[in-house]
């Protein structure tokens, strides 16, 4: 009832107010007191002894004209303090479109109960607005853009349709929203058929409820579009946030593990918190921290030899926005790479793969090129059992499901044979390095400036394909990707293996460092191996690849809400889950393998700095957009009519009093 009155009295003065129609409807109760009169005759007794009645105070209220009059007016009176109305005048116009900012920062409570509330609340009043004919479309949006309603003139729909919208925990992006808006709004949506494609344009106003947290929209044309910002957030709100988590092997002691976490205060003044570590539902440890304004402060947190855990930071003082007072990162059980190296016999190559730090990546595997014709073999390969497999001196009928090595031969794909003749390109004798692309991983610290080669293939690496060694008179290592794995090339061989046996063909493994550094960059590049640190922490929202420990058909993926996901392998051996929408640990499951877990987390300093934009404005294309701060629909009041009334009733007493007109 409080959109239509507002009470303007206190306790006492409806109480006052109260009293005065029982006064009037006593008042008609109350009986003439009459005097004693002395008269000559008899003849008048009667009539004498009838007054005697009329001589007591109370007699039967008769009807009268007069006593309604007053208690209508009384009524009128009494409403008209109560100021009846209600909220918003009609819109003028024929289109409008309500984009309603439902992201991460919408979730403040600065303004209560949250700012998507209160978005909500401002929406459903100019829905009320509306006239007789107009339409309207409901818009949310986020990082992304969704109709929640399209064009209607029901306003109940509009209404159902707004309480609908639920805040989520993305980021802000509006040019999406802009989009999608300018597509319906520069088309008639009420035609239909042949007519829809040759529909005139028609404007529309269009009204931006958020607190603005987003970047300005460039190279944006509104078109017919009348664009209205209402900011919503309070100018000093405050906010401390998680900013960053994770957890990494101790530098001097690689069995003991450690966390890091990063808090900032988007606030005006220094604040102190109590920064708790759990692991599960344990609390490992807890630490005060002071943060001043507009800074941040950097914990570490020392986890001993743990092998696997969900780990979680919480900030326990309160403050306008939940959602990054609490941050969430994983230790997992290593993963080691599978390898397959092929080969005729490289001992160079075997010892290469065996050393001490290539075993803590990956766990390798032997076999000579006959095992590639074996029906073994063309399984695994096929079903994706192995990370990387690297063919010296041979290859394959067709490309595994893995990522690949060739040592002196060509894969069996013709996007890397355009120069060649008979599946081999030009041979190159004596080839110097001239060039190394050092800031690829599979080059980091590895120097070849002072090696020798014999004889090497000259690479010509098809479209999208990246050179790594280049040669005085050819491309001597190169690699391309091919869908979702990658293959490497390098063109000289590192043994030669001959009738008459085996000779070195580059003096590169003879005593130098460079050999098995390289190895273990091929092992950590294309093997990708995971050394136990947690995966890659992502916003909510955005996607993630996973990887299973061997060859499974199926992930399973629970959510924090306890929601499972089963995910199918895709052709190139991996899982995509895109149902990252909470904060929080995600669980990985499959048949046969170790559970283990990835962290999501908002870490989005435009969101967790929750205080609206100070200019007030937004910029759309060459049009800046001012803020209508403080905005509130209009109120239709009432209360002047209703006196109006009052008085016309009081008009029409004084008439009937003074005519003398009884009915």
């Amino acid at each position: 009832m409080g959109q239509y009155f507002i009470n303007m009295l206190g306790p006492w003065g409806w109480a006052a107010l109260a009293c005065v129609p029982p006064a009037i409807v006593a008042l008609y109760f109350l009986k003439l007191r009459r005097k004693p009169l002395e008269v000559p005759s008899t003849y008048l007794w009667r009539k004498s002894l009838e007054d005697l009645h009329v001589n007591s105070l109370w007699q039967r209220l008769r009807k009268s004209i007069l006593l309604l009059l007053q208690l209508l007016l009384v009524a009128l009176i009494m409403i008209a303090v109560l100021r009846p109305g209600w909220r918003g005048t009609t819109l003028t116009g024929e289109r409008f479109i309500f984009l309603v900012d439902n992201s991460a920062s919408m979730s403040a409570g600065d303004v209560r109960p949250t700012r998507l509330d209160e978005a909500k609340r401002r929406t459903e009043a100019l829905i009320d607005q509306m006239g007789s004919g107009s339409r309207a479309m409901l818009v949310s949006f986020s990082d992304r853009a969704q109709v929640v309603q399209e064009f209607t003139d029901n306003r109940r729909l509009l209404r159902d349709r707004l309480r609908q919208i639920q805040p989520t925990q993305r980021t802000t992006d509006l040019k999406e929203a802009l989009q999608l808006a300018a597509g319906l709004a520069n088309a008639d949506p009420r035609a239909t058929g042949d007519e829809g494609d040759a529909a005139d344009s028609m404007p529309a106003d269009m009204y931006i409820f958020s607190d603005g947290k987003f970047p300005d929209v460039a190279d944006f044309s509104l078109g017919n579009l009348t664009p209205i910002f209402v900011p919503l957030g309070e100018a000093a709100a405050e906010n401390v946030a998680v900013t960053a988590f994770s957890t990494r092997p101790d530098e001097v002691d690689g069995t003991r593990w450690q966390a890091f976490a990063q808090v900032a205060n988007y606030g005006p003044r220094d604040v102190t918190r109590t920064a708790e570590l759990y692991a599960g539902d344990e609390l490992l440890d807890a630490k005060q921290i002071d943060i001043a304004a507009g800074g941040a402060t950097g914990l570490a947190f020392d986890l001993g030899q743990m092998q696997r855990g969900a780990l979680r930071v919480v900030l326990q003082e309160k403050d306008s926005l939940a959602l990054d007072d609490t941050a969430y990162a994983a230790v997992n059980p290593p993963r080691l790479a599978r390898v397959l190296l092929v080969s005729p016999g490289n001992e160079a190559l075997r010892l290469g793969l065996l050393t001490s730090q290539a075993r803590e990546h990956a766990q390798v595997e032997f076999a000579k090129p006959a095992h590639l014709a074996s029906e073994a073999y063309k399984q695994q390969a096929a079903s994706g059992v192995y990370d990387l497999v690297v063919y010296d001196q041979c290859r394959p009928e067709a490309m595994p499901e893995a990522n690949t090595l060739f040592i002196g031969r060509l894969p069996p794909m013709l996007e890397w044979q355009t120069n060649a003749e008979d599946g081999m390109p030009p041979t190159i004798s004596g080839p110097q390095v001239i060039d190394t692309n050092r800031a690829h991983p599979i080059l980091q610290l590895v120097e070849l400036d002072d090696i020798l080669v014999a004889e090497s293939l000259s690479l010509s690496p098809p479209t999208g394909g990246t050179v790594l060694i280049d040669g005085d008179r050819g491309k001597l290592m190169a690699i391309a990707p091919r869908g979702g794995y990658e293959d490497a090339v390098l063109g000289f061989e590192i043994v030669s293996t001959a009738e008459d046996g085996q000779r070195f063909n580059t003096n590169w493994p003879i005593g130098r460092l460079s050999f098995p550094t390289f190895l273990l960059n091929v092992i950590e590049y294309l093997g990708r191996p995971s050394g136990g640190t947690s995966l890659q922490s992502v916003r909510p929202g955005e996607p993630v690849t996973l990887s299973a420990d061997g060859p499974a058909a199926e992930l399973t993926v629970r959510s924090p809400e306890g929601d499972s996901q089963r995910l199918v392998r895709s052709q190139q051996g991996t899982y995509h889950f895109h149902g990252t929408e909470v904060a929080g640990i995600y669980q990985i499951s499959q048949e046969g393998g170790q559970q283990r877990h990835f962290a999501v987390n908002l870490f989005d300093e435009t969101e967790s700095n929750i205080r609206p934009r100070p200019e007030e404005a937004i910029q759309i294309g060459y049009v800046t957009v001012d803020g209508r701060t403080g905005w509130e629909p209009a109120r239709r009041e009432l209360w002047k009519y209703v006196l109006l009334g009052a008085l016309f009733v009081l008009l029409v007493e004084w008439y009937i009093y003074n005519r003398r007109v009884f009915i």
